[in-house]
């Protein structure tokens, strides 16, 4: 019995230890078969009716007392509806995949009965059999799970995941109770599945997220503009309504503030936008050699202009990684601009691409911008990927920008599996090192 489930088996020693008569009565088409084919051997073929007798008797006692084992219908249909129980049919599993969020069926134990498509593309190599567990991590997930089956009612759940990136789920469970008559009648206990249905919220939450943060940053860091225009506007509409060398004056200070108020909207729609999709892995191939030599060549005039020179130390050959080439022009220009703004004095800036130095993983890629300026102090280093932090200059200024731009440098490495290391010597100048994994890796 042991290839069957454990209900059929019951029924099936049931069968095995049931009374004669018992079976007789189960094979009593069988016996009326055998009677009259016995009477008709006697007529037709005039055989010995002691011996059709005797047949006819010792078959009688084959079936009232010898075991054998069960194949009766009746034990094949309770075998194949306890099977439909243990597995999900075709129907639930048609409709399953039709849904575009990631679901699993699991049975009242919480090992999985079915995976659909949109959870293979979203939590990799799965496989049917294997606990809940195994696939979802989160506690309140698994407590819901139990919950379910204990009470028989759907709950719905949220949760959020902070590595690799932080990211919001919500989970619909939900039990199933499969027919057990043939009216279809809704059966008691646990369920037979559950059905695990997990919505991605990250997105909305990001959104979000990023209206809350626009009006906060933006009510914060365009009010000191805002006000230097109002009183300017104010001064030329009042004492120096007639001050020609005045007014030409303040209106280069006006426009000056309103090109800062431009950047920093820039910058926080540039943060934003990338936030809203720091959880979706780059899976185009891009050329970070040649990102290297587009972004050098664009900023040439503007070294040229400050009288900097850009030296590039980049492999002839290509270097392939999985990314956005967008981004990853962003994030050189970004750290360029920086080594031109903080390290002119220095007079040069080195942009190098090469395997990374520090061997900690086999086929990574380290970018490194380097510039030979002051350097920067060691107390700022860990604070300079927030937003809006900017590092002060000797006559306790902070130079021309909106703090944004290593927050935006920060936030797209991040998407890209990348890390930023910072290194900084007074006197002598900053390093900024982006290593990027294999390709494939990330």
């Amino acid at each position: 019995m042991n290839d069957l489930p454990s209900g059929v088996a019951d029924q099936a020693g049931d069968y095995a230890t049931s009374s004669p008569l018992s079976r007789l009565k189960d094979a009593r088409w069988q016996l009326l078969a055998l009677l009259g084919l016995s009477g008709a051997s006697v007529v037709f073929y005039e055989l010995p009716i002691n011996a059709v007798l005797a047949a006819l008797l010792l078959m009688v006692f084959v079936i009232a007392f010898l075991p054998r084992r069960p194949r009766s219908r009746r034990l094949e249909v309770v075998k194949q509806r306890e099977l439909r129980r243990m597995w999900p049919g075709t129907g639930m599993k048609l409709t399953v995949d039709a849904l575009p969020s990631p679901c699993f069926v699991a049975d009242g134990r919480g090992i999985t009965r079915y995976i659909n498509r949109a959870a293979l593309r979203n939590y990799g190599d799965l496989k049917a059999g294997d606990p809940l567990s195994f696939f979802l991590r989160a506690p309140s997930v698994l407590e819901a799970f139990d919950r379910v089956c204990s009470s028989g009612s759907a709950e719905r759940i949220t949760w959020s995941e902070k590595a690799p990136t932080e990211a919001w789920y919500e989970a619909y469970v939900s039990p199933v109770f499969m027919p057990k008559s043939a009216s279809g009648g809704r059966g008691a206990g646990r369920p037979d599945f559950v059905l695990v249905v997990i919505h991605d919220q990250t997105e909305q939450r990001r959104l979000e997220r990023m209206r809350s943060d626009f009006v906060a940053n933006a009510s914060h860091e365009l009010r000191t503009p805002l006000a230097s225009l109002s009183g300017f506007i104010e001064t030329l509409q009042g004492p120096a309504k007639d001050d020609a060398v005045a007014r030409e004056r303040f209106l280069a200070i006006m426009q000056e503030q309103a090109e800062r108020m431009r950047r920093l909207i820039d910058d926080i729609l540039s943060l934003s936008r990338i936030e809203l999709k720091a959880h979706v892995r780059p899976s185009s191939r891009v050329d970070l050699a040649g990102v290297v030599r587009h972004t050098v060549d664009a900023l040439g005039p503007v070294a040229k202009d400050l009288g900097i020179q850009i030296e590039t130390k980049v492999p002839d050959t290509e270097v392939l990684i999985n990314g956005d080439r967008d981004e990853l022009i962003q994030v050189l220009e970004n750290l360029i601009e920086n080594a031109l703004k903080y390290g002119a004095s220095g007079g040069k800036v080195t942009v190098s691409l090469a395997a990374d130095p520090t061997g900690r993983a086999q086929g990574c890629w380290a970018l490194s911008v380097t510039d030979y300026g002051e350097g920067i102090p060691s107390e700022h280093l860990p604070r300079l990927t927030e937003r809006f932090y900017r590092v002060p200059v000797k006559d306790g200024q902070p130079k021309k920008g909106t703090g944004l731009g290593l927050a935006i440098v920060k936030h797209i490495l991040n998407r890209h599996r990348a890390r930023l290391d910072i290194e900084s010597t007074a006197g002598k100048g900053t390093t900024f090192r982006s290593v990027f994994p294999a390709l494939g890796d990330n």
